[in-house]
């Protein structure tokens, strides 16, 4: 796709705005981005006469168009306007002050230019032990936004359950080789497991239930851990991305994730029962940084299947930002029925519903990821 087409409202096609006026900057993690300012100082304030004698104040900053109506001169410079308003228990706040649903001023992530030379893959693990969290659904959708944006995409399947697989049309029983073969027989070429997927730029190492013998047999493995990260290595060049879905655990098969990988993102459930595993699985970051993967960081915690009218979602939120501050995504993935229709249907929902505000909210996501990258 012709990145020249996306805009910012939501990643769709059309003609891209450039933002006009003063902008501020903002910390992402180590990363400077820049975020909108409003324009607005008391001289802006202006009185008007109505026909029936009384006088209503404009609002600073705002012009006021025929039939009453205002526009918003930083309106279109918003990010994702659909999405932030879906998410925000006030969406007329969230617009008038930049505010993002984690209660951080929402930078703007630009759109990303043309790719110059391709690889080596900045390798993601996506990783939380704690189920049903989102691993799955946000590597999919993470990878197609990002294969949008003109980013070539390895997805890997590293779980035995082969969700990830299943999420894009595969059905892994049918599978002849797996990622199982490329870790455990040798001579085993990548050519052979990898898949193609509908999505353009993006391929796919699929996954089934054999996986889980690799777990017993590579513990009679000579560096072990480090099995993953040397099948991946003859394909780096070939991709912008790699991102792995892990299983559900802190067994051996994460490790290894964990040990290939250049970043981990760690999607959250803004629920309290998954809030409590994420202590655990920092210390078992902190170890492989330690023992075994010192350049492997922390990129983010993603919010996952946030609502914003219950306030445990919001109190949850506001206790993850409190404790992680700005590794917490300014990115917000909400509840929406989308993501299950598209498990069913077999594509990402980039493609699936491309309008839709889940679809907006990974388009978003992945311009913070490469802005995150770009900055280092």
């Amino acid at each position: 796709m012709n990145e020249s087409t996306i805009t910012p409202g939501g990643g769709q096609p059309g003609t891209p705005g450039q933002p006009a006026g003063s902008a501020g900057r903002a910390e992402v993690g180590s990363v400077a981005v820049h975020t909108f300012a409003t324009h607005k100082t008391p001289t802006d304030t202006t009185v008007h006469q109505n026909s029936d004698d009384t006088t209503t104040q404009t609002e600073p900053g705002l012009a006021e168009l025929p039939d009453g109506q205002f526009f918003d001169p930083d309106a279109e410079y918003e990010p994702d306007p659909e999405y932030a308003a879906t998410i925000a228990p006030d969406a007329a706040r969230q617009r008038r002050e930049r505010i993002g649903p984690t209660g951080r001023p929402l930078p703007y992530f630009p759109i990303p230019g043309p790719v110059k030379e391709r690889g080596p893959a900045t390798i993601i693990a996506m990783c939380n032990q704690k189920g049903g969290v989102g691993k799955t659904t946000s590597t999919i959708n993470l990878g197609a936004a990002l294969a949008e944006y003109g980013r070539r995409v390895l997805l890997v399947d590293f779980d035995p359950q082969g969700a990830l697989s299943v999420g894009l049309g595969v059905n892994p029983m049918e599978l002849e080789l797996t990622v199982y073969n490329l870790l455990m027989q040798r001579g085993m070429a990548p050519d052979e497991v990898l898949l193609k997927t509908a999505v353009a730029g993006m391929d796919l190492l699929p996954s089934n239930i054999d996986l889980s013998a690799a777990e017993v047999q590579l513990v009679s493995e000579v560096a072990r851990e480090s099995t993953l990260q040397r099948a991946l290595q003859p394909m780096l060049s070939d991709y912008d991305f790699v991102v792995i879905d892990c299983q559900p655990s802190l067994g051996l098969l994460t490790v290894n994730a964990l040990t290939a990988a250049h970043k981990v993102i760690v999607p959250l459930e803004c629920e309290f029962f998954a809030l409590r595993g994420v202590a655990l699985l920092t210390e078992t970051i902190e170890k492989v940084q330690e023992r075994l993967n010192p350049s492997l960081q922390l990129d983010g915690i993603l919010a996952t299947m946030y609502d914003s009218r219950t306030v445990h979602s919001r109190e949850v939120l506001a206790r993850v930002v409190e404790a992680f501050e700005n590794h917490v995504y300014h990115t917000v993935i909400g509840r929406t029925v989308r993501f299950p229709e598209t498990t069913v249907a077999g594509e990402p929902i980039t493609t699936y519903a491309s309008n839709s505000v889940g679809a907006a909210a990974y388009r978003q996501l992945a311009r913070e990821v490469l802005a995150r990258c770009h900055a280092e």
